[in-house]
């Protein structure tokens, strides 16, 4: 769990899980799931994004997000099939191709580079893996090393910045940062974006951490 602040100020909180071991068209399937409940009088957001990943791969083959942000709402629901690299967007009829063959979504990208072998401070990233060929390469720059409080405690961690041709968290101009552990685990300690002029960046900020529980399959 997560707690979202605007500034400095505690506005709501957050939440990032792997919620079940699912089945996509026959394949073993990661349900992750990322929301943002919070805000002021006025200029409140919800966001829920969920992703349906292959467990061999990370390979996203569901994607849906559901935005409410002030003034703007938004669904989205994609099938995204890797084998054929296409996608198809259910809420419109729109469809589209791709080139890589693992596409990712804004919420897998995340567990992708978890499971990057390295990250080293100073160097970029070029990763065209986005499931929306035009809103790639996703740029991955590795910021520095830092050692931070969040009410989970205190972790030395390593400072990425994610770009993505998009909107959402980590657009373009948002100058978000993504602080993960600085260990194998590399777990998501924090993270800030572009929040509302005069009141400060929007952030999340680790509460507390509830292990797994490994689910055996027949």
């Amino acid at each position: 769990m997560y707690e979202v602040r605007l500034g400095r100020l505690s506005v709501g909180e957050g939440s990032m899980e792997v919620m079940s071991l699912d089945t996509i068209r026959g394949h073993l399937s990661y349900h992750f799931s990322w929301q943002i409940d919070g805000g002021l009088p006025l200029l409140m957001v919800h966001d829920h994004f969920e992703s349906w990943s292959d467990v061999s791969t990370l390979a996203t083959r569901r994607f849906i997000q559901e935005i409410d942000e002030v003034r703007y709402e938004r669904l989205r629901h994609y099938e995204i099939y890797p084998e054929e690299k296409r996608w198809e967007l259910l809420t419109s009829g729109d469809a589209e191709a791709f080139t890589t063959d693992r596409p990712l979504d804004d919420i897998s990208f995340i567990y992708f580079v978890r499971t990057l072998p390295s990250l080293e401070v100073g160097q970029t990233y070029m990763l065209p893996q986005y499931f929306r060929e035009d809103r790639n390469p996703v740029v991955l720059n590795v910021l520095r090393r830092e050692r931070i409080d969040v009410p989970a405690g205190t972790f030395n961690t390593i400072v990425v910045q994610p770009i993505l041709k998009s909107g959402g968290l980590f657009r373009e101009g948002g100058k978000a940062e993504v602080y993960f552990t600085d260990d194998d685990k590399r777990l998501l300690i924090r993270l800030t974006t572009r929040g509302v002029p005069l009141l400060g960046d929007l952030s999340l900020h680790l509460t507390t951490i509830e292990p797994g529980v490994l689910l055996l399959r027949d």
